[in-house]
C-alpha cells in the first residue's frame, strides 16, 4: 500500500495491543514465504506515560515517564495509518526483522526502542504519539 510508510503513525485494530499507537519501521507490501501477505514492522506503546504535576518529585516524576513498548509483525489488515509522522533515523537501524523473529534480541531491541520513545517524549516531541488513544 502506497499510504503505509516509514515513519507513519498507525493503530492497531485487532489483538493483544488493539487501540496502542505504533510506528511504522519497515512495511512488506508484497509479503515474505513466511508471511505471503501485506505485513509491517512496527514498534509501538503498550503502557503509555503518565500526567505529571509540578508537585511530584524528581524520582516520582521519574517513574511515571516511563514507557512500556513492543515490537511486532503486524497484518495491513489490522493496522488504521493515521495522517501522523514520527522520524524515525535511529529506530530505522536498530530496529531489524531478523532482531524480532529471535526472542532474546527482541527484549534487547524492545528496551532500545524504550530508550528512544522516553527520550522523545521527554524532549516534548511527537506529543500526540504518546497519549493513550480514548474510546
Amino acid at each position: 500500500m502506497k499510504f503505509i510508510k516509514p515513519g507513519k503513525v498507525a493503530v492497531v485494530l485487532q489483538g493483544r495491543y488493539a487501540g496502542k499507537k505504533v510506528v511504522i519501521i519497515k512495511q512488506f507490501d508484497e509479503g515474505t514465504p513466511e508471511r505471503p501477505y501485506g505485513h509491517a514492522l512496527v514498534a509501538g506503546i503498550d503502557r503509555y506515560p503518565r500526567k505529571i504535576t509540578n508537585a511530584m518529585n524528581a524520582k516520582k516524576i521519574q517513574k511515571r515517564t516511563r514507557v512500556k513498548t513492543f515490537v511486532k509483525v503486524i497484518n495491513y489488515n489490522h493496522l488504521m495509518p493515521t495522517r501522523y509522522t514520527f522520524d524515525l533515523e535511529e529506530l530505522k537501524k536498530l530496529v531489524t526483522a531478523d532482531k524480532v523473529a529471535e526472542p532474546s534480541q527482541r527484549i534487547e531491541t524492545r528496551k532500545v526502542v524504550r530508550k528512544q520513545f522516553e527520550d522523545r517524549y521527554t524532549a516534548g516531541k511527537n506529543k500526540w504519539f504518546f497519549t493513550k488513544l480514548r474510546f
